[in-house]
């Protein structure tokens, strides 16, 4: 039986630990499993002299220097750019690796999968078969409430990183804002949900996200300053409600919702300026007294 065919003989009921444990028998190489934020989540107890390997192994993350050497390598621009699997190669690393995306039931990057060549050489053969193994973990994992959740709270943790000025250098973080624009049209809009003070307010910012979120699940979601901000997409420059927010006019009304909707915009880095631009909106329509629940900005691109 070849390596493909191992591959997809293995049982996707079986732990991370178990699928990266059989993967690396078969590709004789090691294999390690980091989240977007480059935590490690699980490896093969391989001993190798790969300073890279050994660095996520014995700190289970990357220093921002490594980050940094990715990003001028271009290996973050590779796996941005990859449907699911990218070779990276340069004269300063050791050895070559293979790196493939796993994915959550909602669609969502959650983790990378990396083996390292430091144990036999990797073939044609074997990249078909880790492309192969990279399904097999997101079989695995799409049912682990876990990730789920992990994907929904990225957004809210990436979200909050841009709009407090966190994230600014687009070489090294390209690959995690990508994760933002994933299913996005041309142009974009952001939205502050305000839910008002009725009793407990963290719940109830969670429970209209909740709500919020089933209604719009290709949009971006965060917690951030008493608001719900919802990124959202658009094939118009032109904030056109219904087209945006859909028929669920009512819905605001109904849950005692006001809603700030900025001009559109086309980059993410940009978003604190977008931010500010909807609570502007959303504090002058209140103020204003209008009978609507939806105001938006008056700026012009």
């Amino acid at each position: 039986m070849g390596k493909l065919e191992r591959i997809k003989a293995l049982k996707k009921d079986s732990s991370i630990q178990e699928l990266l444990d059989e993967a690396s028998r078969i590709l004789k190489n090691p294999i390690a499993m980091f989240d977007t934020y480059y935590n490690l989540i699980a490896y093969t107890e391989v001993e190798t002299d790969d300073p890279v390997w050994n660095e996520l192994i014995s700190t289970g993350t990357f220093s921002i220097e490594t980050q940094e050497f990715f990003a001028n390598e271009n290996f973050v621009s590779f796996v941005t750019n990859a449907n699911k699997i990218a070779v990276l190669k340069s004269d300063e690393l050791k050895y070559d690796r293979v790196l493939a995306l796993v994915f959550n039931r909602d669609g969502v990057k959650v983790a990378n999968l990396v083996t390292v060549e430091c144990e036999t050489p990797l073939t044609t053969d074997d990249l078909i078969a880790f492309n192969a193994f990279a399904d097999k973990v997101t079989a695995s994992i799409r049912n682990q409430e876990r990730f789920t959740e992990y994907g929904r709270e990225y957004h809210n943790s990436l979200i909050g990183k841009v709009l407090d000025g966190e994230i600014t250098d687009a070489k090294v973080y390209s690959a995690h804002i990508q994760i933002l624009y994933d299913g996005f049209r041309s142009y974009l809009y952001l939205a502050v949900v305000d839910v008002g003070e009725n009793g407990a307010r963290s719940e109830r910012l969670e429970q209209i996200r909740g709500l919020l979120k089933q209604q719009h699940r290709s949009y971006k979601f965060a917690i951030y300053s008493g608001y719900i901000v919802m990124i959202m997409s658009s094939k118009s420059s032109r904030f056109i409600p219904n087209q945006i927010l859909g028929t669920h006019g009512d819905f605001f009304r109904q849950n005692d919702l006001y809603v700030g909707v900025s001009s559109s915009f086309e980059s993410l880095y940009d978003l604190r300026k977008y931010y500010d631009e909807a609570v502007a909106a959303l504090k002058n329509g209140i103020a204003s007294g209008e009978d609507q629940r939806v105001f938006t900005s008056n700026k012009k691109r």
